[in-house]
């Protein structure tokens, strides 16, 4: 019996033992989907330079000194000024492996899918979160 009140309480000690966090992020990292990046401005509509790649358009928002001009897929913006806009992060896992994919949006239905890099400042769309 004593045998047994011995297993028992170390199996009880080590069950709460405090264990140091692992992983590539910090937990609060992952949980951070969406992060409001201004009100919007305008925008610029750049034709594509070659056939076949994509059009973009270029975002303003009031923060636009801290993000710079904001580009993402489209050939207009349904945007209306003073919107409060946001980029969304969406983990997609197709099949074995996922990646990000970051989109911009306002408070209603409206949102287009961001080109990763920003050319105005020269940062990745991922460094914002």
């Amino acid at each position: 019996m004593k045998k047994h009140g011995f297993i028992l309480l170390m199996a009880l000690g080590i069950s709460c033992a405090t264990t140091e966090k692992s992983g590539l992020l910090p937990e609060d990292k992952l949980i951070v989907t969406r992060k409001y990046v201004g009100n919007f401005v305008d925008y610029i509509h750049a034709k594509p330079l070659n056939f076949g790649d994509p059009h973009l358009i270029w975002i303003k928002t009031t923060n636009d000194t801290t993000y710079g001009k904001i580009s993402a897929y489209s050939k207009k913006c349904d945007f209306r000024a003073g919107d409060r806009i946001y980029i969304r992060r969406i983990y997609s896992s197709p099949e074995v492996f996922g990646n990000w994919e970051y989109q911009i949006e306002n408070d209603s239905s409206v949102f287009y899918r961001v080109n990763q890099y920003q050319y105005d400042n020269k940062v990745l769309v991922q460094n914002w979160f």
